[in-house]
Formats: structure tokens, C-alpha cells, sequence
């Protein structure tokens, strides 16, 4: 089973830029039975894409859970799985002229800095010439690879740790009803026009626009332009 995909709505536009994004998707929060999303809000969970697109269907949820069930009992072949994917996706981009870029948590929030893989800490380290990125809801990630990019993602229950995450240097996203110019003081950039986080410059909000089910969150977790946050 191949881990990896291409052709996302959103990750595709990163083509343009010169850049083919491979991403995983596993079953978020404890819908396989194990939890991958251990800080997920009531709201982001109700709010999760991953449902969205190709996720609608039933095979591609039942997939993802195999997936996610492969990595927690049988992590050893998982990885080995994951090294093969990246090491074809790596092929495929060279004979397209397109650099490679990799989002292991498309809809899930493992700490990867922690899984090792071949002899090394980890799966960013075996592939050190080329970049990661995730969003991550984890406030205490620590010793990221620098090839590692991460974004924090604000939901309703971990607003009161934006700030410290931004002096720690991580930007924020943060899913508005309408996207601002600035929020809490911050500049806000527009974060729909590609999925490329490592490309963005440093102490700004990424703005998100609320999709699917966020559209219609009360819970806080989409922020309501005009309304405290």
C-alpha cells in the first residue's frame, strides 16, 4: 500500500512555484482506534477536512485507517514503506523538474522528529536534502531537524498559547470566516494561495478560510472577524 499522494486542491498549487508536494493522510484523531491527533480540539475535529475531497469516499477513509493501524502495529514495515514512497516521489519530481516536498500529517499530528527510522532519529534526517513541513497543534515540540518546517495551528482551546509560540518563532494558522489584514497585532498573509508553509516569512498569522464544516463552527474554532477570538 503506498503512503503518499499527489494532487491535493490546494497542495497542487505549489506547481506553479516549481514545487510537487507528496502527502500522507492518515485517520485523524482516534477514528482508527489509535489517537494521532492528541491535542485536537471538539472544534478542529469537527471541523476536519478529512472528509474533504476524495476523503467523501469510503475506501479512501478505510485506507487511511489501514494505514494508521499499519503504523501503530507494525511501525518497523510502515517506515520502510514511507522511505520507499519518498525515495519514488524524489524520482518522480527530478524527471519532472519539480522539487520534492513532503507533509507527513495531512490529517494528523504525529511528532515525526521522534520516529526513527534505518539507523537515524528520524525519516527527516535519512532525507536531510529535502523539506518537510507540517501544521502541528503540540506546544513542546523540541530538537526539529532543520529540514523540518512546522506551523502551529490556533484552535479553541490553545489560543492563550499563540504568543508564546510566535516568540518560540513558529507562525500560527489561524482559520478566519473572512481573512483580516491583521490580527492581535500580527500580520495576517493569505494562507489558501498555496499549502507551501516553509515558503512563508517569519511572525505572521497564516490566515485560513473557513471551509466545509467550519463554515458553520460555533465553537471558536473559527474565528469570527469583529468577535474576540
Amino acid at each position: 500500500m503506498k503512503l503518499l499522494t499527489i494532487g491535493n486542491t490546494k497542495t497542487v498549487k505549489g506547481e506553479a512555484m516549481g514545487y510537487l508536494t507528496f502527502i500522507m493522510h492518515l485517520a485523524p484523531a482516534t477514528l482508527s482506534g489509535y489517537n494521532t491527533c492528541p491535542q485536537a480540539s471538539k472544534g478542529c475535529a469537527a471541523a476536519c477536512l478529512n472528509t474533504a475531497g476524495r476523503g467523501r469516499f469510503t475506501a479512501t477513509q478505510e485506507a487511511r485507517i489501514r494505514k494508521t493501524k499499519w503504523f501503530f502495529e507494525d511501525r518497523e514495515t510502515f517506515m520502510a514503506q514511507l522511505v520507499k514512497d519518498i525515495t519514488a516521489a524524489i524520482r518522480k519530481a527530478d524527471r519532472e523538474n519539480f522539487t520534492p516536498v513532503f507533509r507527513l500529517n495531512g490529517t494528523s499530528d504525529i511528532r515525526w522528529e521522534t520516529v526513527p527510522v534505518g539507523g537515524f532519529r528520524n525519516i527527516m534526517e535519512m532525507f536531510p536534502n529535502v523539506t518537510f513541513y507540517d501544521y502541528t497543534k503540540l506546544q513542546n515540540r523540541r530538537d526539529l531537524p532543520s529540514n523540518y518546517h512546522l506551523t502551529f495551528s490556533r484552535s479553541e482551546e490553545n489560543y492563550a498559547a499563540v504568543d508564546m509560540m510566535m516568540v518560540q518563532g513558529y507562525n500560527t494558522a489561524i482559520v478566519f470566516d473572512n481573512l483580516p489584514a491583521v490580527y492581535n497585532g500580527y500580520t495576517v498573509i493569505d494562507g489558501t494561495e498555496t499549502d507551501l508553509r516553509f515558503l512563508d516569512p517569519r511572525n505572521v498569522i497564516v490566515g485560513l478560510l473557513a471551509k466545509g464544516k467550519a463554515k458553520k463552527d460555533m465553537s471558536g474554532f473559527t474565528v469570527q472577524i469583529g468577535r474576540a477570538a
